[in-house]
């Protein structure tokens, strides 16, 4: 009776230290968490960090989400849990300094009135239901106002980057201002065959986000001192004037980004459906003056980063060695601009290299692979067929630099000045430069597929251009907070061994369809030999029938090998996902239990 009474009073106790532990778990632990994802998805990064941390004054946040109508579809709440928890991270980091409001706007409902008066698009479910809002808009004390329409499902991986910018422009209004001298349409132009205005480049719609841009004229005497970094993309014939004003900018302390290009096809000519003959641009005086070059009239190929390209209906694909689609590896991971990047493409790229005995530093942040070579220039204006480059390459077993940043000391490309301006600046004890041998690199067509979602523009990004473009000018306009948290890497992770299990099992596949058309081919022209009669009422032989009984045996006995490989496929993976379950069911609970018997067996030897 005393063991039955202890042994009560032992589970009440442990039942009371049981609720007591959940109860002060869900009063003072109920904002952590526990973040076990290899890249750290679920929890706010340093940059992050850095820019609540540097908030002077309060920030409004509201959050709007129809829980209510959304409470069918499971892939948007789940979206949507995730995006209240980091929002209740931010406003825990942020120590006092971010007010976080969760809405939900009911139809018809104040609330949905003040969703659309800040700009937030409300979904349709279906025609004439319900609108669904899942948006954020961010106020500051001076009455700004920063928004997010939508979360898109397909841009988790950019949230935390969306959510901290949205707080840094509320935080610091007055943006850098970023001078755009440009001799390619990306403000838009006219589509002479659609006969209809061309939207921006994204680029520079992206790039608007973040930054004020002016407009410079390609004429430019001198850049304005507003302007803290220069954004130069394919300089032709520039006038002195125009260079003599790059070099003083940059001697001052000017921050340039310069994109040049020894064979620019995004370069359609000055007038509407005009062909350009020289597609070429550079800056060879500046360069000079900065220990660099551009190597002329060559464009790198490389059979490793070859991309495939599509050379019409009805035509296979094939590699084009000039098209090159540039890897991680191949990228600078211990640069900001570059680091945490995946790809980046290039089409008709130029070659850049260092001067001997330049003062100042050339630091590559895009490489080709070792499987390179140089091509004339002039090759690729009658190009009809890129596999013929693929067989003309001689890789010299070099790395070719792409792209490079250039910093240190430097003198002016003009030591006498101009005419009319000779009191300019000689030198400099340190520039900050990044150039790109590649225009093409920036035109929608090499990285971003632009999709019309209910009269807005949602980019696709399927290569990192647009984040190179953006990580470059954040760096050099000194906002390095946020790069950090661009440059985290990408949300999905693939099933890696499913999917080596899918191809393999693919291969096979196709192995044995081609096999079969082959057979089928072949008996077909057999029965085709045999039938040969002006007679249509001939009946067939033996030997007809025979054949045709093989034909319909080989068919039957190869369909069902392919059924075989299916199910070996399917076999496979079910396989794979049980040894899983066994080791999360099963052996992982069992091995803490003999970690517990081991630690209680332990312990009674000692006392004994």
């Amino acid at each position: 009776m005393k063991k039955l009474i202890y042994s009560g009073a032992g589970l009440l106790l442990i039942a009371v230290a049981f609720l007591a532990f959940n109860l002060l778990a869900g009063l003072g632990l109920g904002g952590a968490r526990l973040d076990l994802t290899e890249q750290k998805l679920y929890t706010i990064s340093d940059g992050t960090k850095q820019i609540l941390a540097e908030l002077d004054e309060p920030i409004n946040l509201y959050f709007f989400y129809s829980d209510k109508v959304a409470k069918n579809l499971p892939a948007l709440r789940t979206y949507a849990q995730r995006v209240e928890e980091m929002l209740k991270a931010y406003q825990a980091q942020a120590g006092g300094k971010i007010r976080l409001h969760i809405i939900d706007p009911e139809p018809f409902s104040e609330d949905e009135d003040k969703a659309a008066q800040y700009g937030l698009q409300g979904i349709p479910l279906q025609q004439g239901g319900d609108s669904i809002y899942f948006g954020l808009a961010g106020t500051n004390g001076l009455d700004d106002t920063q928004v997010i329409p939508f979360f898109a499902l397909d841009q988790e991986e950019h949230l935390e980057y969306e959510l901290s910018r949205l707080v840094q422009t509320l935080a610091k209004p007055e943006l850098p201002v970023v001078g755009v001298l440009s001799g390619l349409p990306m403000t838009g132009g006219f589509d002479m065959m659609a006969r209809q205005p061309t939207p921006p480049w994204m680029v520079l719609e992206q790039v608007r986000q973040l930054f004020q841009i002016e407009q410079l004229k390609s004429d430019v005497d001198q850049i304005p001192e507003s302007v803290s970094v220069l954004w130069l993309v394919h300089p032709k014939s520039l006038p002195e004037q125009t260079l003599y004003a790059i070099d003083q900018f940059v001697l001052r302390g000017g921050k340039l980004m310069v994109f040049v290009d020894p064979y620019a096809e995004a370069d359609t000519g000055d007038m509407p459906g005009e062909v350009a003959v020289d597609r070429a641009s550079n800056i060879e005086p500046l360069f000079k003056a900065w220990g660099l070059r551009m190597v002329p009239d060559k464009v790198l190929g490389d059979g490793s980063y070859a991309m495939s390209v599509n050379r019409g209906q009805g035509q296979r694909p094939v590699r084009h060695a000039a098209w090159l689609s540039l890897p991680r590896k191949a990228l600078d991971q211990t640069d900001i601009a570059t680091a945490g990047l995946e790809s980046v493409t290039v089409a008709t790229a130029g070659i850049l290299e260092p001067l001997e005995g330049a003062k100042t530093r050339f630091t590559p942040l895009m490489q080709s692979s070792e499987y390179a070579m140089p091509f004339d220039a002039q090759r690729f204006a009658m190009l009809s067929n890129p596999e013929e480059l693929i067989r003309e390459l001689e890789p010299t077993g070099e790395r070719y630099t792409i792209a490079v940043r250039i910093d240190g000391p430097a003198q002016s490309a003009f030591p006498d000045g101009i005419e009319g301006r000779k009191d300019g600046l000689k030198q400099a004890d340190k520039i900050n430069v990044i150039a790109v041998a590649d225009t093409d690199i920036l035109s929608d067509r090499m990285w971003v597929q632009v999709q019309d979602f209910f009269g807005q523009r949602m980019p696709q990004p399927w290569a990192d251009n647009g984040s190179f473009t953006i990580n470059a000018l954040d760096n050099l306009t000194g906002s390095e907070a946020l790069i950090s948290v661009r440059s985290r890497g990408r949300f999905s992770r693939p099933f890696v061994v499913v999917e080596e299990l899918q191809r393999a099992a693919e291969q096979r596949f196709r192995d044995k369809e081609q096999a079969l058309q082959a057979r089928l081919a072949e008996t077909e022209q057999q029965l085709a030999a045999l039938q040969q009669s002006d007679d249509p009422n001939l009946e067939l032989t033996p030997e007809q029938q025979g054949a045709l009984q093989r034909f319909i045996q080989q068919k039957l006995e190869i369909r069902k090998e392919l059924r075989e490989v299916r199910y070996q496929l399917n076999a496979d993976i079910e396989a794979l996902g049980r040894t899983l379950k066994i080791i999360n069911i099963a052996l992982v609970p069992a091995l803490l239990t003999l970690g517990v018997l081991a630690l209680w067996l332990w312990r009674r030897r000692r006392r004994a």
